[in-house]
């Protein structure tokens, strides 16, 4: 099933969708397991939508980059932020491990 909407429109509702969670966790709606799970769940189809959009050919929607090149990139980028995060430890609690 299609809704025909491409892959950028796609990715930019799939944004907005997994902005929903994290609205409900900050207004006490939905407890941080259920909004990290629901989160978790949406970010296959975001992900998914954005790369396509990126790799695929002009005619079907895309950016023709190619799909080589946009795994890399992004591999790069994610193994990148992973390492700054461990290092710098910008993301833990103050007093944690």
């Amino acid at each position: 099933m299609t809704f025909g909407w491409g892959y950028l429109l796609s990715g930019v509702i799939f944004g907005a969708v997994i902005a929903v969670p994290a609205l409900l966790y900050r207004t006490r709606t939905l407890n941080a397991v259920a909004a990290f799970w629901t989160a978790y769940v949406i970010t296959r189809p975001l992900g998914a939508s954005f790369a396509d959009w990126m790799g695929v050919s002009h005619e079907r929607g895309g950016l023709a980059l190619g799909t080589g090149p946009v795994t890399a990139a992004w591999a790069v980028l994610i193994v990148g932020l992973v390492t700054y995060l461990a290092v710098n430890r910008a993301d833990a609690e103050p007093g944690g491990r």
